[in-house]
This record gives C-alpha cells, sequence and structure tokens, in this order.
C-alpha cells in the first residue's frame, strides 16, 4: 500500500482518520467501527463492502 495515498484518505462515511493494518490488509475507522478491504493494493472505499469491528478490535486499539 502506497503510504502516500494513506495521507490523503479518509472514512468515507465520517471524513475521518483511517488507520493501516498491514497484517489484516484493511483501512480501521475506529470512529465508525468499520474495516475497509485492501485487494491488489486497491482500498475497497464502499461502505457495503466494510466489515464492522467487533468491540475486542475497538478496545485492543
Amino acid at each position: 500500500m502506497d503510504t502516500r495515498l494513506l495521507d490523503v484518505l479518509v472514512c468515507p462515511s465520517c471524513k475521518g482518520p483511517l488507520v493501516y493494518n498491514k497484517a489484516g490488509q484493511e483501512l480501521i475507522c475506529y470512529g465508525d467501527k468499520m474495516a475497509f478491504p485492501i485487494r491488489d493494493d486497491i482500498p475497497i472505499m464502499w461502505t457495503e463492502q466494510a466489515r464492522t469491528l467487533t468491540s475486542d478490535e475497538v478496545n485492543a486499539r
């Protein structure tokens, strides 16, 4: 994932910051508790494609 891209991407729902999870290949918005997948180095920024974070994932932050 290109780090320059991470500087300009925001959550499509709340416009908040995203955290890159390299191991999970996801961009995480803790404000909305959503994780957006990254496929073939392309972030999929549709809320319909995002998964909801578990309370354990949010608390582990």
